[in-house]
């Protein structure tokens, strides 16, 4: 039985039709993508289906009971309110089973009536069985893998992208039966990312999310919704499975395409050579008629993978960095750095959000000075650099075709053929229509897209690219790698879609501790690989170093527990009776009359801690038992 089932869907603004008489289900387990183009309504679906938007037609409905938790692209305001608070702010069985518990010690410290100590005690017993009292560490836990630390404080002082991170957090620790995700992986690092993918994989929660992340796709998903012309298409398996079954229905789409157009040319010559017959055969054939001649003319779009602008002439001599430092303030983001650029080179820049890597851009781009040490630019370089700021409102007023013909009328391609402006544009999928729109009227990503496009204009022979994928599509994605792996000079990116990273690089900058820079020959996927194995040599090694040596031949065998453990297990077994004696000495005070009237919120606060340290206490005691 679905979880959620999706009946005969339908919207529209105005003569754009998003969707048009669409349904699915989803199963209790499933993990399902919804994939489309910028603008294809992939945000409204999930928000009517959220019953924050109506749809024009059709039916939603989630299975009786269930709870779902919705992470929306963006955060709504709140009057002060702190990130605990926001995290508190579901309703959940166990939100409701902290909030009931609260309020039942707050009603016995204020009356210590019969039926106030029942609820207190009813409560209590709640929060057992839940497990709720370490509840608050465990969104400690979570928030600190966003690097976020300080749950009291202020959500309004945090940046969009750590509010995001916090709403985040909170749908994740909802414990919800279904989760519906928008973007979860916009504005988080590639750990943090991998962090999320494991727990998504390693949780049974159903889940509905909208990504365009391809790399987090194919680990997660079971299942893919594409989006595409207001229909939609089902494929039963992860991202490649997706790219595979894709390929093969446009395949049979352009054949049935080919097919009715021949037949459309033998219609049209005896439609024409006919006199309009009043048979009824004959209306049958030209009704028929009607049908080919709208499947003959129906057009699907194919990018041309071999599209690339001619770039400028390269040097021998093309950059180099020598010995370089840079500080902000006390602390060293780039240590003695130095490289020297080849012809062709296509590098990667990988670390943690805030460790320089954008800062190297700068410096490299003449933006910034180092604090030490010197790069040297070849004289025939042109930088295109496209960063994360976009473009400035010096554009506003002006259509976009306008903007790029100021550029340049006709682009040369690698070919040596010229194509219009607007071809150009057509190709990173601006529509006749968008591309006489003024530039304040686009969307975010539409801006992004648009900044690129000027950027690859100016017929650069090094590209530096930061954060290029943010706010794209997936088709815009693959036919902005399709453009890359056509340029012919040098590439350097920085960018947490490790997909993209996959295709087009072949080494890394890896910034380690202490602004070092580990250049890594090898895409993103190759150096987890050599990480995994780095990390296990150590644990190995360790494990090795840690192990005692026999010291004669009967002794040849080490016993299953060392001393310390031994001795370990024995004090375990003594504190464990200990906790358990103060949780019914604690529990019998809060279970009493108004003798502890006063100390009852204490008296909770310990009784939560000694809850905590005993299922601590146990969990080690099992597993030294089982070495035993």
């Amino acid at each position: 039985m679905n979880l959620l089932s999706i009946e005969n869907l339908s919207k529209c603004y105005g003569d754009n039709l998003l969707f048009d008489q669409i349904s699915f289900g989803i199963e209790k387990g499933q993990k399902t993508a919804l994939i489309a183009k910028n603008g294809s309504g992939k945000t409204t679906l999930l928000n009517i289906i959220m019953g924050l938007d109506i749809p024009d037609e059709g039916t939603v409905t989630f299975r009786n009971g269930i709870h779902v938790a919705y992470l929306p692209q963006s955060t709504q305001q709140y009057n002060e309110i702190s990130i605990l608070d926001i995290i508190l702010n579901t309703d959940t069985p166990l939100i409701r089973t902290i909030k009931t518990y609260e309020k039942a010690i707050n009603q016995y410290t204020v009356n210590q009536c019969l039926e106030n100590r029942k609820n207190m005690e009813y409560a209590i017993e709640q929060m057992d069985t839940l497990c709720a009292w370490n509840y608050e560490n465990r969104i400690k836990d979570i928030l600190s893998r966003f690097q976020i630390q300080d749950i009291f404080s202020d959500f309004n002082t945090l940046s969009g992208g750590e509010q995001k991170k916090v709403i985040l957090a909170q749908t994740l620790l909802s414990e919800s039966e279904m989760l519906i995700l928008d973007e979860p992986t916009n504005h988080l690092d590639i750990d943090m990312i991998e962090w999320l993918e494991d727990f998504l994989s390693n949780t049974n929660t159903t889940l509905l999310m909208v990504t365009h992340d391809r790399f987090f796709l194919d680990k997660i998903c079971t299942d893919i919704l594409e989006l595409n012309e207001a229909e939609l298409y089902r494929y039963k398996g992860k991202y490649s499975y997706y790219l595979e079954k894709k390929a093969e229905r446009i395949a049979n789409q352009m054949a049935e395409i080919e097919h009715a157009k021949s037949i459309y040319r033998k219609e049209l010559e005896w439609i024409r050579s006919t006199p309009q017959a009043r048979t009824t055969k004959a209306k049958a054939r030209i009704d028929s008629f009607e049908e080919v001649k709208q499947k003959a003319h129906q057009n699907i779009t194919l990018s041309d993978k071999n599209f690339a602008v001619k770039t400028e002439r390269i040097g021998n001599k093309i950059l180099e960095i020598n010995n370089l430092d840079f500080k902000y303030d006390d602390r060293i983001l780039i240590k003695d750095f130095s490289y020297v650029f080849k012809k062709g080179e296509r590098c990667g820049v990988v670390g943690p959000n805030g460790c320089g890597k954008s800062t190297l851009l700068k410096l490299i781009v003449n933006q910034l000075r180092p604090t030490a040490g010197r790069i040297l630019t070849g004289e025939t370089i042109v930088f295109g650099y496209y960063d994360q700021q976009g473009l400035s409102s010096a554009y506003f007023g002006k259509r976009l075709i306008d903007i790029i013909e100021e550029q340049a009328e006709v682009i040369q391609t690698v070919n040596g053929n010229y194509i219009s402006a607007s071809r150009f544009l057509s190709h990173f999928g601006f529509s006749f229509h968008t591309q006489y729109t003024y530039y304040e009227n686009l969307s975010g990503g539409q801006r992004r897209k648009f900044y690129l496009l000027l950027v690859l204009l100016k017929n650069p022979n090094f590209l530096i690219l930061d954060e290029p994928t943010n706010d794209f599509d997936i088709e815009t994605l693959n036919i902005l790698e399709d453009f890359l792996l056509n340029f012919k000079g040098c590439l350097l990116v920085v960018s947490h879609d490790r997909w993209f990273m996959d295709k087009l690089v072949d080494h890394l900058f890896v910034f380690e501790d202490n602004g070092k820079i580990k250049d890594f020959y090898g895409n993103y996927t190759e150096y987890k690989e050599h990480k995994k194995i780095i990390e296990k040599g150590k644990r190995m090694i360790e494990k090795s170093s840690k192990a005692k040596t026999p010291k004669t031949v009967s002794d040849t065998s080490c016993p299953k527990l060392t001393y310390k453990e031994r001795k370990e297990l024995e004090t375990l077994e003594l504190s464990i009776q200990a906790l358990e004696h103060q949780k019914e000495e604690l529990m019998g005070k809060l279970s009493s009359p108004s003798d502890f009237a006063a100390e009852i919120e204490n008296i909770s606060k310990q009784y939560a801690i000694v809850c905590e340290e005993l299922n601590h206490q146990t969990l080690r005691w099992f597993e030294l038992s089982e070495k035993e």
